[in-house]
């Protein structure tokens, strides 16, 4: 069962209602199945909205609000009970049990949605919808809505609700990387034994599976050698060089909850000087940069050291020549670091939050908010304005920090990350 209660999900039904305006109403689909290959479909994941709204994961649903000066009314549209169909699909909640278990004003059968939606869009002013629904949903709406002038972007105002994590959802986010810092950890005791990238990824996903993490949060990278250096290598087929660097970016998704670690670790169990150099470098970034963070710090001021850190470190290594301040102003260390410092983290792995506000004003860190710190370097095999010792040779490091009212909260600092503790784990 999922940490957070129907109380909760409640209670958000309640916040987004009171931002909608008086006279409007607010429809919520949940996501489409997709096909993988003819008759065979993707396993099936709910609409990250409509589940942070509702806890509901079947498909074939919908969500209304309806709000009018008096009061803000809920209704779930669910999908009928059908023995046939459920023989083949699994057994559906229906109308009966959603009422026993979701806090709502009532539950319909899905098929009565047109019926209704033409009845609660009668009167009001304004429609609520997510504007990247799929277009058939919104010719449903549209067809209902021909007395409405507004449209408003329902997705933007979930979204921004999302920004802050509740300490339930800290909760699932913690679970999530317990189950991520196995999965690192037992990469790092098994490499050695291991050939081929996939190998690597079947250990980890072994993890996650074991742990009753559903899925990956997204699709893991492993990435040996210069394969680093491609910033989202998924094809994870390459024969593991032992005198290779591998980055692992890999995290599973527990109960609709991700995580997102990186760590970069030695194929061979002991990282080289040249290794070495290049992995502190970044793994005092990242830890510098972490320690920056509190309630009120911009994004864009760890952006800004991270940047000034890594490209004072690569001028120390003889990877760029010149002043630090030339390079970062015609931004020459862009072409080893070429990523943000971190991003939003929650439901989805990128969190689809806002980072400015309706002014365009950057959102500063507020407690409860979960990011992403991940500085890294990268640096191709055919790279010859860099040294020859340091080619071929990606780094990543990426710790999930929750902000708290004091600072932060490392929620992932138990994976190693100290070259001293990754050798030692890989001596076991």
């Amino acid at each position: 069962m999922s940490m957070i209660t129907e109380r909760e999900y409640r209670k958000r039904r309640e916040t987004f209602g009171k931002k909608l305006k008086n006279g409007s109403v607010a429809v919520l689909f949940t996501a489409e199945p997709k096909t993988r290959s003819n008759d065979t479909e993707y396993p099936y994941r709910q609409n990250s909205n409509f589940y942070y709204m509702s806890g509901f994961k079947e498909d074939s649903a919908a969500l209304v609000l309806v709000k009018t000066s008096k009061r803000i009314k809920s209704y779930l549209f669910v999908h009928k009970k059908d023995a046939a169909e459920e023989l083949w699909n699994g057994k559906r909640l229906g109308v009966e049990k959603a009422k026993e278990r979701f806090d709502v004003s009532d539950v319909f059968e899905y098929g009565e949605l047109n019926a209704k939606l033409k009845e609660f869009l009668a009167e009001p002013k304004v429609l609520y919808y997510d504007f990247g629904l799929d277009y058939s949903k919104v010719k449903l709406l549209k067809r209902y809505a021909k007395n409405i002038d507004t449209f408003k972007n329902a997705a933007k105002k979930i979204q921004k609700m999302r920004l802050i994590k509740s300490d339930a959802e800290v909760a699932l986010i913690r679970k999530a990387l317990t189950i991520t810092q196995e999965a690192h950890h037992r990469a790092v005791t098994r490499v050695s034994a291991l050939q081929y990238e996939y190998e690597l990824q079947a250990e980890i996903e072994y993890v996650f599976k074991k742990n009753g993490a559903y899925s990956d949060a997204y699709t893991s990278i492993v990435a040996s050698g210069n394969n680093a250096n491609t910033l989202h290598y998924i094809t994870n087929d390459q024969k593991i060089n032992h005198n290779d660097l591998i980055l692992i970016d890999a995290g599973c998704e527990y109960d609709y909850y991700a995580s997102d670690i990186t760590r970069t670790i030695p194929a061979k169990g002991r990282f080289s000087k040249v290794q070495k150099e290049l992995y502190n470098l970044v793994l005092s970034v990242n830890k510098e940069i972490i320690e920056c963070i509190k309630p009120g710090v911009l994004r864009s001021q760890l952006q800004q050291k991270s940047e000034e850190m890594l490209c004072r470190g690569l001028v120390e290594l003889g990877i760029l020549k010149g002043s630090v301040k030339k390079l970062l102003k015609k931004g020459a260390h862009k072409k080893y670091y070429p990523h943000g410092i971190g991003h939003w983290m929650g439901i989805d792995v990128h969190d689809a939050c806002p980072y400015k506000d309706n002014k365009g004003k950057e959102i500063p860190l507020q407690p409860g908010m979960v990011l992403t710190i991940e500085p890294g370097i990268y640096i191709d095999k055919d790279d010859m304005s860099v040294p020859k010792r340091f080619r071929g040779i990606g780094i990543r490091i990426e710790d999930d920090i929750l902000v708290t009212k004091d600072g932060f909260d490392n929620l992932s600092k138990k994976i190693k990350k100290e070259t001293r503790d990754i050798e030692s784990l890989a001596s076991l």
